[in-house]
């Protein structure tokens, strides 16, 4: 494992047990060496969904690296005072694109809204699922009939389409995705657990750099094919965490 990339590439490091030749190796030794070099005003996408598959260790340590004025693209404005809600609180954050901002325990967050510390941009959540998922697959656009008619149709394109109005929508793209997943080999490819999956999958196709923590590293070969859900080619970063797979998925 290393704690950077060497070589003229992102992922590809000389392994001396292949006679010194450069292969794929996207493991890194520490949270903190895979998110070292994200950028202020940088949009980063967080998966989970609520806690859910929130990669809270990479959260902990972009808090600690001090990246600011960032945009966050995830499905809710953050929980309590740990994970997303820690990062709003450190106010690294100018902007959140999310479906469901507030909650029970969304006190970070509404406090910042209400002080007008924070933009919030809000979307169906099947309109942000789809605007992540439209990025990755390359897709410049789509018309849903979801929110047509609606404040958050204001400013968008609109057209009747077999009778029915519908709004249109554009991509998602990001510079960074902090994803959690369970499994991951040295080429990055992965699997998740359960319900922790979520956005996971889309987010690490929209980025330009996926970064993942894992609760397993297995060798090449011990993931089926047929149950990896991110291939490797999506994935930049991947570091393991001690006792992640103890925590809640």
């Amino acid at each position: 494992m290393r704690a950077a990339p060497c070589g003229p590439g992102p992922d590809r490091c000389p392994d001396p047990s292949v006679n010194g030749t450069q292969v794929i190796n996207k493991l890194y030794d520490s949270v903190e060496a895979a998110v070292a070099d994200i950028h202020d005003g940088a949009t980063i996408m967080i998966g989970g969904f609520g806690l859910a598959g929130m990669p809270a260790e990479l959260i902990d340590a972009l808090i600690a690296q001090g990246a600011r004025d960032l945009t966050i693209v995830n499905n809710n404005a953050g929980n309590g005072d740990t994970g997303l809600a820690a990062l709003l609180k450190a106010r690294q954050v100018r902007k959140i694109i999310c479906s469901f901002p507030r909650q029970a325990d969304s006190y970070v967050f509404d406090s910042l809204y209400h002080a007008g510390d924070i933009e919030l941009e809000l979307v169906p959540q099947g309109n942000l699922a789809e605007r992540i998922r439209a990025a990755g697959a390359g897709i410049g656009g789509f018309f849903t009939r979801t929110a047509y008619g609606t404040p958050l149709a204001e400013g968008k394109e609109t057209r009747i389409i077999d009778g029915k109005g519908y709004v249109f929508e554009q991509p998602i793209h990001a510079d960074f995705a902090l994803i959690k997943a369970d499994s991951a080999d040295r080429w990055g490819n992965l699997t998740y657990r359960k319900t922790a999956r979520n956005f996971g999958p889309i987010m690490a196709t929209a980025a330009k750099c996926a970064i993942v923590q894992v609760s397993h590293i297995v060798e090449l070969g011990e993931l089926d094919p047929e149950v990896v859900v991110t291939p490797g080619l999506f994935v930049k970063r991947v570091v393991k965490v001690q006792g992640a797979a103890a925590k809640a998925a």
